[in-house]
C-alpha cells in the first residue's frame, strides 16, 4: 500500500444496554479492496452484519476490536468507558502499523461528537457511521463483537434472555431483572439496576 493519508474509522457499540462490556472497533479500509454494503450497523440485519464482519476482517487493510468492562463502565461512566474502548481499538491498529514499512499519515475519524485521547490527529463526525465507510465498517465490527459476547453471557446467565435483547432495557429484560436480581454482568451505575439494588 503506497504512502498516502490513511483514514482510520472508529465506532462503539453498547452504550445503552444494562449489561455487558462496551465495545469499539477501529478500521482502515484497503483502497483496492472495496466492501459492498457497508452501512451503519443499526440499519443492517444481524445476518448481514455477520456476513460483512467476515468481509471486513478479510479485506480491510488493518482492524482492531477492543472493549471496556462493566467494572470500568461503573467506575468511570459510560461515556468515558466508550472513549477508553475506542482508544484501545485505535492503539491496536497503531501497534499493527508499527510493524509495517512507511505507509503515510493516519487521520482518525470517530463517530459522534467526542474524540478519545490519542496521539494521532482525530476528528469527530456526527452520524459518521452513515457518512464514512471506515466508520461504518468499525460500527459493524464493534456491534458483532458485542453481540457475540452477549450470546456467551446468555449461556452463563440463561434466565435474563441476553440472546434476545442483547442487554438493552426491554420490558422483558426489566421483568427478568426484578425476578432474578442483579447479575455480576449488569451495570450497577445504570438507573434501573441502581434502583433495584437500592430497594434490596
Amino acid at each position: 500500500m503506497s504512502s498516502t493519508l490513511l483514514i482510520c474509522g472508529v465506532d462503539e457499540a453498547g452504550r445503552g444496554p444494562l449489561a455487558g462490556a462496551v465495545y469499539a472497533a477501529a478500521v482502515i479500509l484497503h483502497p483496492e479492496k472495496s466492501i459492498h454494503g457497508l452501512a451503519d450497523s443499526k440499519k443492517l440485519s444481524e445476518k448481514k452484519r455477520d456476513a460483512l464482519a467476515i468481509e471486513i476482517k478479510r479485506h480491510a487493510f488493518l482492524w482492531a476490536i477492543a472493549s471496556a468492562s462493566v467494572e470500568e463502565i461503573d467506575h468511570f461512566n459510560i461515556l468515558q468507558a466508550s472513549l477508553l474502548a475506542m482508544k484501545r481499538a485505535i492503539e491496536g491498529v497503531q501497534e499493527k502499523l508499527s510493524f509495517l514499512p512507511e505507509v503515510g499519515d493516519v487521520l482518525v475519524q470517530v463517530d459522534g461528537n467526542k474524540c478519545p485521547k490519542i496521539n494521532l490527529p482525530c476528528e469527530a463526525i456526527v452520524k459518521g457511521d452513515s457518512k464514512v465507510q471506515a466508520i461504518s465498517a468499525a460500527s459493524i465490527l464493534a456491534k458483532t463483537a458485542r453481540d457475540a459476547e452477549l450470546y456467551i453471557l446468555d449461556r452463563q446467565y440463561p434466565m435474563y434472555g441476553f440472546a434476545q435483547h442483547k442487554g438493552y432495557p426491554t420490558a422483558n429484560h426489566l421483568v427478568q431483572l426484578k425476578q432474578y436480581g442483579v447479575s455480576p454482568v449488569h451495570r450497577k451505575s445504570f438507573s434501573p439496576v441502581r434502583q433495584l439494588l437500592s430497594q434490596r
